[in-house]
């Protein structure tokens, strides 16, 4: 935040009103930003100014927040640390894995995973201080190493989380989140190491010049690794909040949280080039980008324009900084008595400024009358994918056939994006509320805050482990999977050499579809698995995993893929092949897929009827919010597509 990191070089020339007034808003960038932002999205909709919903922006800014104050103290030092979204995921597997699997007390459990990131700081700091590693390569490299170590440990699956330190995602008293105190613990830790020691007055000198910080005497290459492990202990505490909030470690888990911590630290008003930044600075940061997700979503506004608005205002906060620095702002490590006196007084003047103006913007709410139509909230897994493409489709045709006012939100394979998005629904009172899980068991503890709500919840395509929904929409993925098994070895006449193209490690339709698989080949002995790949759903890296296992068996005569994307991607491995000599089945069919079907060279698609998914799980979602009977289960039959009945299949 500027206030925290800039000090005034204005002359002793007696400024006007207005010019205080221009100095004190660019020397506070982040923080005007953050209140202007507070303002605007209590004027634009009157579920954002309530208790429920300030505390979810805590609770959804918490993680963030954490990761950026350990990369405050690297960014200070003009270092980069890329891997801390992959120590979080890295730790909180260590912790579940050794309180379960192992079963390590879990005292002992959790001093292991802060261990963990202290060991993978080290790593960090040994690579860029001794072996010359710039810290982007360095960090890059254990982005990928803790990320496959998290997926070796779990074997690609989440791990429950023990009981005891579950409840870090819970509240005390029944509204404070233990998540947000953790930040607040946090920041204030981070707060003292920069202001208050020697370590963090080290920084400073190191980021500022690190030459001349050695030729001062500072042993610059142990001050190096001291701060790196500092960013692993503070990625090892976020992971821990993560996985308590979604019960659960998710080997995926924080997948580019890196990239978010990094921009909460630059709009807080911290320099990459290193020398500044704040403790405070940072909170700020993590709270303008949980305000504006939220904003957005409590706005209906489009998952992919929010990371369009996203992406703009960090730019505009780089942008802001250096118009700033031109203006005659001076950057400096530390605030004198008088300056932190002076930077007090700012903070209260803006607590007041703002509570004046959103308390006169809450009028515009006031006396509104209820809408008259239903309101309801659907929260996809990805949008990224035709499949899920098709669902909302389905869902959004029938909302506007029955007159439903629905906010259709994408969690971009996050669990815990989604449950943000499923606690914005909650504290803004929707009627009904649809989710199509990333993972069974990471949304529980969102859909039990719904319950509690007295919200009624339907699950469409996966059901939600330990929590109740009032009904579960779904083709059933193992079912599927021994379908597609069973069409793979009777086009093969029960003999050949097959591949398969597994989803997203850690998600429930990947394991589910495995699954089915493994099942389905049983009663085929005659057919070899040479090879298993994940592929993650994604068509180009069912090309590239396709490309590399045929260099392996170029004699496959078939592949079973967990989605039609991968197994499009397959197929143009395949080239000419696809069709003629390698037979290939899907999963979903979408129109892509079915396309494929139709030309030959996708043999068959099981396909769920995805519009169909959609559709009825908006019909269940309304009988619900009208308290009339719905069925605990909906089944939507799958069915395998082929050549010869693609022409009569609509999904």
């Amino acid at each position: 935040m500027a206030t925290d990191t800039l000090k005034s070089t204005t002359g002793a020339g007696g400024a006007s009103a207005s010019g205080g007034l221009r100095r004190l808003l660019l020397d506070n960038g982040a923080l005007t930003a953050l209140i202007v932002l507070v303002i605007a999205m209590s004027a634009l909709s009157g579920d954002f100014l309530t208790t429920d919903n300030l505390l979810n922006i805590g609770v959804q800014a918490a993680v963030t927040a954490i990761l950026a104050f350990g990369v405050t103290f690297v960014i200070v030092s003009a270092g980069i640390d890329l891997s801390v979204g992959s120590v979080a995921a890295l730790s909180a597997t260590v912790l579940a894995w050794s309180a379960t699997s192992a079963g390590v007390p879990v005292f002992l459990a959790v001093l292991l995973a802060i261990a963990t990131g202290i060991v993978c700081g080290l790593v960090n700091g040994i690579l860029i201080s001794y072996g010359k590693l710039p810290p982007f390569i360095a960090t890059l490299a254990m982005l990928s190493v803790a990320r496959g170590l998290s997926l070796v440990i779990s074997e690609g699956s989440p791990i429950a989380f023990p009981d005891s330190v579950s409840h870090l995602g819970d509240t005390l008293g029944g509204w404070l989140p233990v998540p947000v105190l953790v930040m607040v613990v946090m920041g204030l830790i981070a707060a003292f190491v920069l202001g208050r020691t020697y370590i963090g007055r080290s920084m400073y000198a190191i980021g500022g010049n690190e030459e001349a910080a050695r030729l001062s005497g500072l042993r610059v290459k142990k001050q190096k690794l001291a701060i790196y492990a500092f960013s692993g202990v503070f990625a090892a505490v976020a992971g821990v909040v993560l996985a308590a909030r979604l019960s659960s470690a998710q080997p995926q888990a924080a997948d580019g949280y890196e990239l978010d911590a990094i921009a909460a630290v630059v709009i807080g008003g911290a320099s990459l080039a290193g020398g500044t930044g704040k403790a405070s600075g940072t909170l700020i940061g993590a709270l303008i980008l949980a305000v504006l997700r939220n904003g957005l979503n409590l706005l209906n506004v489009s998952a992919f324009w929010q990371q369009v608005v996203i992406g703009v205002v960090i730019a505009l906060a780089v942008l802001f900084d250096t118009l700033r620095r031109k203006a005659g702002a001076t950057p400096v490590a530390g605030a004198s008595q008088g300056g932190k006196g002076k930077q007090a007084a700012t903070y209260a003047l803006a607590a007041v400024v703002t509570v004046a103006i959103v308390g006169a913007t809450s009028f515009l709410h006031n006396g509104s009358s209820a809408a008259s139509a239903p309101k309801m909230g659907l929260s996809l897994s990805t949008l990224n994918n035709p499949f899920f493409v098709q669902i909302r489709a389905g869902a959004q045709a029938e909302a506007k056939r029955l007159g439903v006012d629905l906010t259709v939100t994408d969690a971009q394979n996050d669990a815990s994006q989604q449950a943000n998005q499923l606690q914005n629904f909650t504290s803004s009172n929707l009627g009904a509320i649809i989710v199509n899980p990333v993972d069974s068991d990471a949304a529980s503890n969102s859909v039990k805050a719904a319950d509690k709500a007295k919200i009624p919840v339907v699950a469409v395509d996966r059901t939600v482990n330990n929590a109740a929904v009032d009904t579960l929409v779904a083709s059933d993925n193992v079912a599927g999977g021994e379908l597609a098994a069973k069409s793979i070895a009777e086009k093969l006449g029960g003999k050949g050499k097959i591949v398969i193209l597994q989803g997203q490690a850690g998600t429930s339709a990947a394991r589910e579809r495995a699954e089915g698989f493994a099942k389905g080949l049983k009663a085929y002995p005659g057919i070899q698995v040479v090879a298993q790949q994940p592929a993650d759903f994604d068509r180009t890296k069912g090309l590239d995993v396709m490309s590399n296992l045929l260099q392996a068996h170029p004699d496959v005569q078939g592949v079973i893929a967990a989605n039609d994307e991968m197994a499009l991607g397959a197929i143009k491995a395949l080239g000419s092949k696809a069709g003629k000599s390698v037979s290939v089945v899907g999963f979903d069919g979408t129109p892509d897929g079915l396309k494929a079907v139709q030309d030959g060279t996708l043999y068959a698609s099981v396909a769920q009827q995805p519009t169909q998914l959609g559709k009825i799980a908006v019909d269940n979602a309304l009988k619900a919010l009208q308290g009339k009977k719905v069925e605990e289960t909906v089944k939507v039959p799958v069915k395998v597509v082929t050549k010869e009945n693609v022409a009569g299949f609509s999904g």
